[in-house]
Order: C-alpha cells, then sequence, then structure tokens
C-alpha cells in the first residue's frame, strides 16, 4: 500500500490547479511526487508536472492529518464550475467571467498537454473522469447560464450510463443552444424525452475523434 503523502507534498498536491493539475514545488518535491505515482513530468517542454489521477484522487480527499501553518496566498480559491443545482443564484458578475475564462483556457491547455495529437477541439482524459464538471464549465465558458436559487438555466447531472451526462434547461431554445455549445466544444449531445415526464433533455459525451 502506498504511503499517504507528508504534509508537505499534501501542500503541494492542495495547490495543484483545480483544472490542469499542473504542480507547483521544490524539485526535490516533484520528484517524490512522481515516485509516488501521483504526478509525473510532461515530456515537453518546459516539462511541467502534473497530477496523475492517483493525486488527482488524493486532492478531493480531505487531509487524514492537520497541515502545517503555510502564508496565505492571494486568490488561493478553488474554481468549481456550476452545475445548476446551486442553491445560491449564479454570480453573473465580471470577476466570475474571468475565472470561467481563465478555467476554459487553463482546460484548452490541458488538452493540448494530454492529447494525443495535442488536439484542442476534442475533450481530454481529465473531462472523462470529471463529465459533470467538464460539462458544466463548457456550458459556462460558452455563455449558457446556470440554474440555481431559483432562476432558470442549464442544469447538469449524472446519468447510469458510462461517459455520458444528462443537460436540462428551462425551454426547446435553451436545450437547443446547450447542444451547440456543447458540440463546439468537443462534445457529441443527442436530445431525448423522459418516458415518464415527457421532460426533453440532452444526453451528452466527450467526443473521441
Amino acid at each position: 500500500m502506498t504511503r499517504p503523502p507528508t504534509a508537505a507534498l499534501r501542500r503541494v498536491i492542495d495547490a495543484a490547479d483545480p483544472v490542469t493539475g499542473r504542480l507547483r514545488g521544490t524539485p526535490a518535491q516533484l520528484a517524490a511526487l512522481v515516485r509516488q505515482g501521483l504526478a509525473f513530468r510532461h515530456p515537453r517542454p518546459p516539462h511541467d508536472h502534473f497530477l496523475t489521477p492517483a493525486g488527482h484522487r488524493i486532492r478531493e480527499t480531505p487531509a487524514c492529518v492537520p497541515p502545517e501553518p503555510a502564508p496565505a496566498a492571494p486568490d488561493s480559491g478553488v474554481f468549481v464550475a456550476r452545475t445548476g443545482d446551486e442553491e445560491k443564484p449564479p454570480d453573473r458578475g465580471p470577476g466570475r467571467a474571468r475565472e470561467v475564462h481563465s478555467a476554459w483556457q487553463g482546460l484548452l491547455e490541458l488538452r493540448r498537454m494530454t492529447n494525443p495529437d495535442a488536439s484542442t477541439d476534442r475533450p481530454c482524459g481529465w473531462e472523462r473522469a470529471h463529465l459533470v464538471q467538464a460539462a458544466a464549465l463548457a456550458l459556462e465558458a460558452a455563455g449558457q447560464r446556470p440554474a440555481g436559487g431559483g432562476e432558470e438555466g442549464y442544469r447538469v447531472r449524472e446519468t447510469p450510463q458510462p461517459e455520458a451526462v444528462a443537460v436540462y434547461a428551462g425551454t426547446a431554445d435553451d436545450l437547443r443552444a446547450c447542444a451547440s455549445a456543447l458540440e463546439r466544444s468537443g462534445w457529441q449531445a443527442g436530445e431525448y424525452t423522459e418516458p415518464r415526464t415527457r421532460r426533453r433533455y440532452l444526453l451528452a459525451s466527450p467526443r473521441r475523434v
């Protein structure tokens, strides 16, 4: 069984970019994470280090030991894509727009670095492992409005099907707009009807080719 990372290594993991998993740390810390299978060194210059799926799982699991004190860093908040099921109304201000734009650009860079052909128009492994968050980010980055706090908008939800999410929207036009946004972002989306409620929804999955 792999030994849990030390408090110092855990801080490096926790500080990784929430979208790309890019790491910042000393050479010794990064090498230690690679040895433990929690990070990998990208083969292309500038040879940055990124979390592996195991590293992402560590990052998403609460630490078992209290972290050591660390200097406060500005803008240390973690970006979270809005799925439409949040209780509070969505923030539509310029600050949120900048966060979404930055997260989307980071995701495109992750596609470029991790897709075998360096393609940015096709989802990458991180998106396939985080379907709801990835689809929600694609929608929000395309200008679609998430629901929440009693406001209408898109809602992205898990489905029993592998590599697929369900997307709901307020109107038929909104649903078609969401399908178009997802397709431009490298997803494939088909419109379906729930048998019992007759409600229309999209079944969307990351495109492979």
